[in-house]
């Protein structure tokens, strides 16, 4: 593993209406590896994204099977490439004189991210509230942080990095 993160680990989020997301991840040397979304329901499941989200390759089946015969929808392919669209929705409405901020939408999303991080990292159940109040700085000082900066995060006088232990430090990653 090359930072503090766990090789593997799975979180769940609740939202306000009951629905759950859950997330598993391994990222671990010599074993089978994957970045993709899906979801299942009653009436079948569907694939959100593959391949690091793009191309996301969304698709729908009317069962739990991803089988060819299953499949209901597919995204047409070739699909737009989702970070050039973002590029091209910026430049829209700059040119068109249009309101464009995802601002909110972006802070919310990367405040689950951190959310979701800090309830791997203490093995606590972590809420949007209490994530909004978190006063541990996730990375030291990095309003100073410049490229002659030493790293964040430095080993010990035993020459080990800090790590996460879930269930013991509840109140911070480590």
């Amino acid at each position: 593993n090359v930072d503090q993160n766990f090789d593997h680990y799975d979180v769940e989020c609740t939202f306000a209406d009951g629905a759950k997301l859950f997330i598993y991840v391994r990222a671990m040397a010599g074993c089978r590896g994957e970045f993709a979304s899906y979801a299942h329901g009653t009436k079948g499941a569907a694939v959100i994204s593959t391949h690091m989200h793009t191309p996301a390759k969304c698709r729908i089946y009317k069962s739990h099977d991803f089988a060819r015969a299953n499949l209901t929808w597919a995204f047409p392919q070739p699909e737009p490439n989702p970070y050039q669209l973002e590029w091209d929705h910026l430049i829209d409405a700059i040119r068109n004189d249009t309101p464009f901020n995802e601002a909110k939408r972006g802070s919310e999303a990367s405040l689950v991210t951190a959310m979701a991080r800090r309830a791997v990292h203490t093995g606590q159940m972590v809420t949007y509230d209490e994530m909004l109040n978190c006063e541990e700085e996730f990375a030291h000082d990095v309003d100073r942080l410049t490229a002659d900066s030493p790293a964040p995060v430095r080993a010990g006088t035993d020459g080990l990095y800090p790590a996460p232990q879930p269930g013991f430090l509840k109140d911070r990653e480590y």
